[in-house]
C-alpha cells in the first residue's frame, strides 16, 4: 500500500497521470436500461409454474417475479440454477436481500418476491416444486 502511494505521488510530481481503478462494468451492466424482465413464475395449487422455457443469455441482467396465490404452502427449489447465476438481490415486501447463495424460496401464504440476477454458466437448469413430478410443476432455464 505504501509503495502504491509513493508511486502515485511520484507520478503526479513528474506530471504523469495516475491509473484509475479497473472498472469491471457492473455499473453499466446493471443499469435498469440493460435489464430484461422475464415472465413471472407462479405458485398455486395445480397451476403451472411457467408457461414455457426461459431462454437466457450468459452475461445478461434479468429481473423476474415469483408470485404465490396462497392456495397451498409451496416452494421452488433449484440449487443448480441458483449456482449458475449471480443474484443481485431478492426483494420481498420492499426488503432487499443480497444473498451469498440460495437453494430454495418457500411461500407459506400469498405473496410476491422479485429476483434480479445475471445469468452466468451455460446449461439447462430447473426450478421445481419439491416432491412434485409433473412437467408443469417446474420452470426450465436454458442459459446460452
Amino acid at each position: 500500500m505504501m509503495k502504491a502511494l509513493i508511486f502515485g505521488a511520484a507520478m503526479l510530481a513528474a506530471g504523469g497521470a495516475v491509473a484509475q481503478p479497473f472498472d469491471y462494468g457492473f455499473a453499466g451492466l446493471m443499469a435498469n436500461k440493460n435489464r430484461e424482465t422475464l415472465a413471472p413464475l407462479t405458485l398455486g395449487s395445480g397451476k403451472p409454474v411457467a408457461e414455457e422455457e426461459y431462454e437466457l443469455k450468459s452475461g445478461t441482467y434479468y429481473k423476474m417475479n415469483i408470485v404465490a396465490d396462497g392456495s397451498a404452502e409451496l416452494a421452488l427449489s433449484g440449487g443448480d440454477f441458483f449456482r449458475a447465476i449471480w443474484i443481485n438481490e431478492i426483494v420481498i415486501n420492499k426488503i432487499e436481500i443480497r444473498p451469498m447463495g440460495v437453494h430454495s424460496l418457500e411461500f407459506d401464504d400469498a405473496g410476491e418476491a422479485e429476483i434480479s440476477f445475471i445469468a452466468i454458466t451455460p446449461g439447462s437448469y430447473t426450478l421445481s416444486i419439491p416432491g412434485s413430478s409433473g412437467e408443469s410443476q417446474r420452470a426450465v432455464f436454458n442459459i446460452r
